[in-house]
C-alpha cells in the first residue's frame, strides 16, 4: 500500500493559520482551541503567550494525531530535547502517551510528534515552542501512467505533466454496480451516493473475516478510477453505488438484474439526461443479464462492462457478450494486452476496444488517504466509463452509440501486438486503446461520419452454412464484407429481419466456415436502403439521385467468391459477373459524398487502399481475376484485401465517404 501515490514531483500543501483568536472552525477545530483557552497551565517566566496551530487548509489531506513541534528561531537541538522532556512531563501526568517520529535541526529546529490532540494545549504553551503544524499528505503533481496514456493523443497534459481532460464529467451520472465503498476516502469524500440497494450473497467459507477495508476494496479502488480527485478520470462525476458483489467480490446473475431494475425505476422516478452505468464484473453466458443490459441501452444508458480477466473470447461470457454493451479488454504501460497470473485480459469480437488496465493507482480502502495498485478489465472499464461520461457532459444528447462511435474514432490503433492471442482471433479483436476526445471534438458530434466493423462469429462448414452481422440501435450499415480463413466462401449478401439489415455470409463447398463483417455507421439523418440484382449477372444500382453508393454485395450459390467491383458516376451501381447476385447500399445525409479509391498489386497476398484524412471507410472490396481471396479487412479507414498464399493479385477497393463541411466544394479523395 502507498500511503501517496507514486508519482513524480511534489506540491506543498498550503496550511491556514488556526490562532486562538480565529474565527469560524469547524467543530473539531473549535473544540482544540477550548482546551487551549480553559487549560490553567501558563506560560513560562518571560516566555510569550501560547504559539499558533497550523492546520492544512485541505481537510482530506490531514493526518490526524501527527503534528511537527517548530521551536523558535535561534534555537538549538539542546532545546528541542529539553521541549521534548518536557512535553512528556506534562503528557504523562494526564495519562497521556506520546512517540518522537523525527528530530529536525537543519532550516527548522523541532521535532515530528505522534500524540493524541488533547495533549496540543500542554504543547502549543511550551517554552521556545513558536507553532505547531499538524502533519499533512502531499502529492506529486504528474499524471500516472493510465493517464497521460488516455490524454497523449490529443495534447491534453499540461507542461507539468497535470491530467487535464475537456471536462471534468459533470454533467453525467454515473452507477457503479460494485460492492462496498469507502466513501470517507479522501479520493471520493462528496463524490459518492451509497445507494440503499443491496443484494449480495452470503460469503464462501466457515469463517470470513469481514473486515471493511477487504469489503471496500474493489468499490473504493473503482470509484477512484472513475472520479477521484486525483485518480479519476472523469473528476466531476456523481456516483451512485449499487451493492451487488459481496466482500469477496462476488455476486449473482439475479443480484445484478435486481440491480438493473433498481436503477431503472430510480431513472424512472427522476429522469437524468446523461447516464452511464458501470458493471466491472463478469460471469458466464446469461441470456437474462444480457436482455436487461441491452434494455438498459434502449432506454439512454451507456452500459460500459469489464470483458473478463480470464485469457479467454469474451463473447463466452456476460454481460460482455452483449452486442448492446461496451466491453472493454485491459492492456499495460506498453499498450499490450494485460496478464494476470496464469490468466490475462479476454479478447475477440466481442470487446470494443481496450483501455489501461495493469497496475492502475487509486483509492485503496486500508484508510482514507491511502493509496494502492490493482490490475484487471474492472479497472479498463472504469477508465472507459469515465470517458464516456466526460463526452456526455460535453453533449448530453448523444446517444449511447454515438458515445461508443466516438470513442473508438479517437482512440489509439494497431499499437496492440495480437499476436499473443490465438491466431483466430487475430483479425477479429479491435486494435484499438481508449482515449479522450480532444476539447475541439467533444461537441461535434453530429459533424462526422463514424464507422466501425463488426464481426460475426465463424459460422458452420457445411456448403449452407451462413454468418450474419449486425449494427447496434441507431447505426446504419453501410457496407458488407466477408471472411473465409480458407478462402473457401460464396461471398455475401444483406437481408433485412424484422426492420434491421443484416449482413450474411455464406461458406463455400468445402470451406472451414466464414465470417461476415458489416460496416456500422452514424451521422446526422443518415438513412441507407439496400437494392438488389434484378437478377443473377444484373448489376444492383442506386435509383434516388440523392442516394450515394456506400457499398456493395456479391453472392454466387455455384462458384468460389472472387470478388467484383462497385462503379461511381451517373450509375451508382455494383458491377457483377455472371449468375452472380449482389446488393447495392445506397445511403443519404445531408452534405454526404463519397468517392472510389483503388490499389493493384501482381503479387503480394495483402492490398491495402487507404481513405485520406477527413474520409471515412464504409466499405472494402476487392476484385481478382483468377485467384481466389480469402477475404476483405477494415482496420480503421484502411481496406486490407487477404489474397492467400500463391495469390497471383488484387485489386483492392476502398468506398471513402464523408460529411462535406459547410465551407469546403465537393471533392474527391486523393
Amino acid at each position: 500500500m502507498y500511503r501517496t501515490s507514486a508519482w513524480i514531483g511534489w506540491a506543498l500543501c498550503f496550511c491556514a493559520s488556526l490562532a486562538v483568536s480565529a474565527q469560524d472552525y469547524p467543530e473539531d477545530d473549535e473544540m482544540i482551541l477550548d482546551l487551549i483557552r480553559e487549560d490553567g497551565t501558563q506560560p513560562e517566566t518571560g516566555e510569550e503567550p501560547s504559539a499558533e496551530f497550523l492546520r492544512c487548509n485541505k481537510a482530506a489531506w490531514r493526518m490526524p494525531g501527527q503534528y511537527l513541534v517548530i521551536l523558535r528561531q535561534g534555537s538549538h537541538e539542546s532545546h528541542v530535547q529539553r521541549t521534548i522532556r518536557r512535553l512528556r512531563a506534562k503528557a504523562a501526568r494526564r495519562g497521556y502517551l506520546l512517540e518522537i517520529l523525527q528530530t529536525y535541526s537543519g532550516a527548522l529546529h523541532g521535532f515530528l510528534v505522534k500524540m493524541s490532540s488533547d495533549v496540543l494545549h500542554l504543547a502549543l504553551k511550551l517554552p521556545h515552542v513558536h507553532y505547531i503544524e499538524e502533519d499533512s499528505s502531499v502529492f506529486a503533481q504528474s499524471a500516472p501512467w493510465n493517464l497521460q496514456r488516455i490524454l497523449q493523443p490529443y495534447g491534453g497534459t499540461s507542461e507539468n505533466g497535470t491530467y487535464k481532460p475537456p471536462n471534468d464529467g459533470g454533467m453525467a451520472e454515473v452507477y457503479l454496480m460494485d460492492g462496498s465503498v469507502h466513501s470517507s476516502h479522501r479520493e471520493v469524500e462528496g463524490r459518492v451516493l451509497v445507494t440503499d440497494f443491496s443484494h449480495v450473497p452470503e460469503e464462501d467459507g466457515v469463517r470470513v473475516h469481514r473486515q471493511a477495508s477487504q469489503c471496500d476494496s474493489h468499490g473504493t479502488h473503482m470509484a477512484g478510477v472513475l472520479s477521484g480527485s486525483d485518480s479519476g478520470v472523469a473528476r466531476g462525476a456523481g456516483v451512485n453505488l449499487v451493492r451487488v458483489l459481496n466482500c469477496q467480490g462476488k455476486g449473482t446473475v439475479s443480484g445484478a438484474l435486481a440491480g438493473l431494475e433498481y436503477i431503472r425505476a430510480t431513472l424512472l422516478a427522476r429522469p437524468v439526461d446523461a447516464v452511464v452505468i458501470l458493471l466491472p464484473f463478469t460471469g458466464g453466458f446469461s441470456r437474462s443479464l444480457n436482455t436487461a443490459c441491452g434494455h438498459m441501452v434502449a432506454t439512454g444508458a451507456v452500459v460500459i462492462t469489464a470483458a473478463g480477466n480470464f485469457r479467454d473470447d469474451a463473447c463466452l461470457y456476460s454481460p460482455a457478450s452483449e452486442p448492446e454493451v461496451i466491453t472493454v479488454g485491459a492492456v499495460n504501460s506498453a499498450d499490450q494486452p494485460m496478464a494476470l497470473g496464469a490468466g490475462g485480459t479476454n479478447f475477440g469480437r466481442c470487446v470494443d476496444l481496450f483501455a489501461p488496465g495493469d497496475d492502475i493507482v487509486s483509492a485503496s480502502s486500508d484508510c482514507s488517504t491511502c493509496f494502492t495498485s490493482r490490475s484487471g478489465t474492472s479497472q479498463a472499464a472504469a477508465h472507459a466509463a469515465g470517458i464516456a461520461a466526460v463526452i456526455l457532459s460535453a453533449n448530453q444528447r448523444v446517444s449511447p452509440v454515438q458515445v461508443l462511435q466516438m470513442m473508438l474514432h479517437y482512440s489509439i490503433s494497431n499499437t496492440i501486438n495480437l499476436l499473443s492471442l490465438p491466431e483466430t482471433h487475430h483479425l477479429s479483436t479491435p486494435n484499438l486503446v481508449a482515449a479522450m476526445p480532444p476539447a475541439s471534438a467533444a461537441n461535434n458530434t453530429n459533424g462526422e461520419l463514424l464507422c466501425r466493423s463488426v464481426w460475426s462469429e465463424r459460422s458452420g462448414v457445411t456448403s449452407t452454412d451462413k454468418a450474419i452481422s449486425r449494427c447496434r440501435q441507431g447505426e446504419e450499415m453501410m457496407g458488407c464484407s466477408s471472411y473465409a480463413p480458407d478462402g473457401v466462401h460464396a461471398g455475401e449478401a444483406i437481408n433485412e429481419s424484422g426492420g434491421q439489415m443484416e449482413c450474411v455470409a455464406y461458406n463455400g463447398p468445402g470451406g472451414k466456415g466464414v465470417h461476415a463483417v458489416a460496416r456500422c455507421c452514424v451521422t446526422s439523418d443518415l438513412q441507407c436502403q439496400v437494392h438488389t440484382s434484378p437478377q443473377p449477372g444484373q448489376d444492383a444500382e442506386c435509383v434516388k439521385p440523392q442516394h450515394h453508393l456506400t457499398g456493395c454485395t456479391f453472392w454466387s450459390a455455384g462458384q468460389i467468391w472472387s470478388g467484383s467491383r462497385p462503379h461511381h458516376g451517373d450509375r451508382r451501381r455494383c458491377v457483377v459477373k455472371d449468375s452472380v447476385t449482389s446488393h447495392a447500399l445506397c445511403c443519404h445525409s445531408p452534405s454526404l459524398e463519397c468517392h472510389l479509391l483503388e490499389n493493384t498489386s501482381a503479387d503480394k497476398e495483402q492490398v491495402e487502399v487507404s481513405c485520406p484524412s477527413g474520409w471515412t471507410l464504409t466499405d472494402c472490396n476487392a476484385f481478382s481475376q483468377g485467384s481466389a481471396i480469402l477475404g476483405t479487412v477494415a482496420k480503421g479507414n484502411s481496406c486490407h484485401v487477404h489474397s492467400g498464399a500463391g495469390a497471383d493479385g488484387a485489386t483492392g477497393i476502398a468506398v471513402c465517404c464523408r460529411i462535406r463541411p459547410p465551407d469546403q466544394s465537393a471533392a474527391a479523395p486523393h
